[in-house]
């Protein structure tokens, strides 16, 4: 499947094996981690320092919302803990997709051209206020999908 045949609305079947790193930052909201996947883009005009942060708050609408997760919880690390991050396979409806053309400066490679904007598939927004995650492609993450 390619993202050409991805239409809003669709349910898609997602998951990303996990992949070890390390936690750089760790706040209230969020943990900081070390991204293992894309590069940081020299010629980018976005200054990406090749983290990622993953909500930390046990419950959150945000920790809800975010797609990547770490292994153990979020809320159980600190700043130097080793972890793993990736995405449990879980269902998720898609509420938007945007298509760069250029592809998106973003600050990291590969620049997407394609943004599929997601929301857990039994996650009711009558008032369509929630923003969702974004799964970006291509994408050096091994995330997978398939339609539903």
């Amino acid at each position: 499947m390619n993202d050409e045949t991805i239409k809003v609305g669709d349910i898609l079947r997602v998951s990303c094996t996990f992949a070890p790193t390390r936690v750089v930052k760790v706040s209230d909201w969020d943990v900081s981690i070390v991204w293992p996947w894309e590069q940081i883009d020299p010629d980018s005009e976005i200054q990406w320092n090749g983290q990622y942060a993953i909500p930390r708050r046990q419950g959150s609408f945000e920790s809800r919302m975010s797609l990547f997760q770490t292994d153990p919880a979020p809320w159980t690390l600190s700043t130097g803990d080793n972890c793993g991050v990736g995405i449990p396979e879980q269902l998720v409806r898609v509420i938007d997709i945007g298509y760069c053309d250029p592809p998106q400066d973003v600050g990291w490679l590969p620049r997407p051209h394609t943004m599929l904007i997601v929301l857990p598939v039994d996650y009711e927004d009558p008032h369509g206020l929630a923003e969702g995650d974004t799964i970006s492609m291509p994408s050096v993450a091994p995330v997978t999908f398939e339609l539903v």
